[in-house]
């Protein structure tokens, strides 16, 4: 399978649209403080307000490729892609509110590792020079922006935990959407696994946080257009037209945006190890594109 092998070339621009979607993503922990109702009903808005927009884009792009029907043997495929997404949000959106921004966004996204060792398993090889020297770096800046929270911070634990299981089924989400994306294409696949996370996830706002109805819906329609619509359809774009390692370690740039972000906004101070472990991320992101 040439298409899936780790010196598949790295497109300029889809590695731009990688970044820019990240970017958006990053930015969605903000809005989830914001927001005056629980983390499950959040993310239910977050899917919800976003689904007119999706599918209609959707038809567009199907329409346009000569076909608005799916394949029945993709349906499966596609809920289940919507139900690792869906558990990924509410454990996510639940672990924000009890950890610091950057730990949340980073615990997020341990996905980037294991969707990175899945490219390797299925392209059967091992990691270049240049993408192992990217890797080892990328774990070396986790491992310092995470070690301080870890040590001195017990009581960002359970936000922590949380956020680690979502990373757990983000990577469960981002591979079902590689292989569904496939026959789909982008917007199909993004419309569809939004429509099954969002009706898992309306009974169990209700069911668990009991009220469903903001008395403020900007962030939500912010959190939605920006990390559902833009954010979710550059990286899906992203993970078809680029190697998984690269896609893996690009999710990284997300913790660099929320560090900013709780720093600025919320006052969480960053130390040295905190700065060191952001270059040595952003240095594997630049190794990460050489073959």
């Amino acid at each position: 399978m040439p298409a899936r092998t780790v010196d598949r070339p790295v497109s300029a621009g889809a590695f731009t649209a990688l970044i820019v979607g990240n970017v958006m993503l990053a930015i969605g922990p903000w809005f989830v403080r914001l927001s005056d109702v629980g983390p499950v009903a959040t993310g239910f808005w977050r899917l919800s307000l976003a689904l007119p927009f999706l599918f209609a884009i959707a038809a567009v792009s199907q329409h346009r490729a000569g076909t608005l029907r799916i394949p029945a043997k993709l349906w499966a495929l596609g809920a289940l892609a919507g139900l690792f997404f869906a558990v990924d949000l509410s454990t996510w959106h639940a672990g924000i509110l009890h950890t610091k921004l950057a730990n949340a966004t980073l615990f997020g996204n341990v996905s980037s590792f294991f969707f990175a060792g899945y490219g390797f398993l299925i392209a059967r090889t091992w990691p270049g020079r240049w993408q192992g020297i990217a890797i080892a770096l990328a774990a070396v800046g986790t491992a310092l922006l995470l070690g301080r929270s870890y040590e001195l911070s017990p009581e960002n634990l359970f936000g922590d935990l949380l956020c680690l299981g979502a990373g757990l089924a983000y990577t469960g989400y981002m591979i079902t959407v590689e292989r569904t994306r496939l026959s789909l294409g982008t917007w199909p696949t993004l419309a569809f696994a939004t429509l099954i996370a969002a009706m898992a996830l309306l009974p169990a706002a209700w069911l668990i946080e009991g009220r469903l109805m903001p008395d403020h819906w900007w962030p939500l329609f912010t959190l939605a257009i920006s990390s559902q619509l833009i954010g979710q359809g550059l990286l899906v774009y992203s993970i078809g037209a680029l190697p998984p390692v690269v896609v893996g370690l690009g999710l990284l740039s997300q913790p660099l945006v929320a560090a900013a972000i709780g720093w600025a906004v919320f006052g969480e101070r960053l130390t040295a190890g905190d700065v060191i472990g952001a270059l040595a991320i952003a240095a594997a992101l630049v190794l990460v594109r050489k073959r």
